[in-house]
C-alpha cells in the first residue's frame, strides 16, 4: 500500500470538511477549496480524521491514491496556514511594483510587463536599497501560488553566465564559465 496514501489526514479545529458526489470541499479561516475525486478512490471522514482508500492495487489506482491524499493534505494546510512564494529580481535596473492586483515588472526589456494576479492570490512587492527587489505571493491555494510564481519567473529566467533574471528565493543558479582569453599573441 502507498505510504503516502495510507497515512491519515488530521483535520485541525476550525476546518470544515464536506464530502459529497465525488467532490471534497474544505473550508477554513483563509478560504474554501474544492477537489474532485477520480479513479474510484474513496474518501471518508471519521470525527477529525480524513482517510483515503483505493479499490485495487493496479498501477493507476496506486498513483491516484497517493496523489489524492497529498492534494487533500495540501488543501487542509492551505485553509489553515496558507502558502507563500517569494521571488527575487537579480539584475541592474530590475524593478517591481504593484497597484492592487496588477504587478508592474521592469526586467530590462524595452517595455514594462504588466501582470494581472488572480484575486485569490495576494501580491506584495518590496524594494529595499542595496538588496534585490522581492515579490511575495500568498494564497490558500498551493497550486495557484505555484502557477503565478512560475508565470512571473518565465518572463526572465535566470541566465547561466551572470545569473540575472527572476529567481525563487533561495534558488541556486549554476553558472557557466564564460569565454577564456587565449594565450596567443
Amino acid at each position: 500500500m502507498s505510504r503516502i496514501g495510507k497515512s491519515p489526514i488530521t483535520v485541525p479545529p476550525g476546518v470544515e470538511v464536506n464530502i459529497a458526489n465525488g467532490m471534497v470541499t474544505i473550508s477554513g479561516k483563509l478560504g474554501t477549496l474544492t477537489q474532485a475525486i477520480v479513479g474510484g478512490i474513496t474518501v471518508s471522514q471519521e470525527e477529525n480524521v480524513i482517510s483515503v482508500n483505493r479499490p485495487s492495487d493496479s498501477r493507476t489506482d496506486r498513483a491516484m491514491h497517493g496523489m489524492t491524499r497529498a492534494l487533500l493534505a495540501n488543501m487542509v494546510i492551505g485553509v489553515t496556514e496558507g502558502y507563500t512564494k517569494t521571488l527575487e529580481l537579480i539584475g541592474v535596473g530590475f524593478r517591481a511594483s504593484n497597484q492592487g492586483q496588477v504587478l508592474d515588472l521592469s526586467l530590462g526589456y524595452s517595455h514594462n510587463i504588466m501582470v494581472r494576479v488572480p484575486e485569490d492570490c495576494k501580491v506584495i512587492t518590496e524594494m529595499v536599497k542595496g538588496k534585490a527587489p522581492k515579490i511575495i505571493l500568498t494564497s490558500h491555494d498551493k497550486h495557484l501560488v505555484g502557477m503565478v510564481a512560475s508565470k512571473i519567473r518565465s518572463f526572465r529566467k535566470p541566465e547561466p553566465y551572470k545569473g540575472k533574471g527572476v529567481r525563487y528565493m533561495g534558488e541556486i543558479v549554476r553558472k557557466k564559465a564564460g569565454k577564456s582569453a587565449s594565450g596567443k599573441a
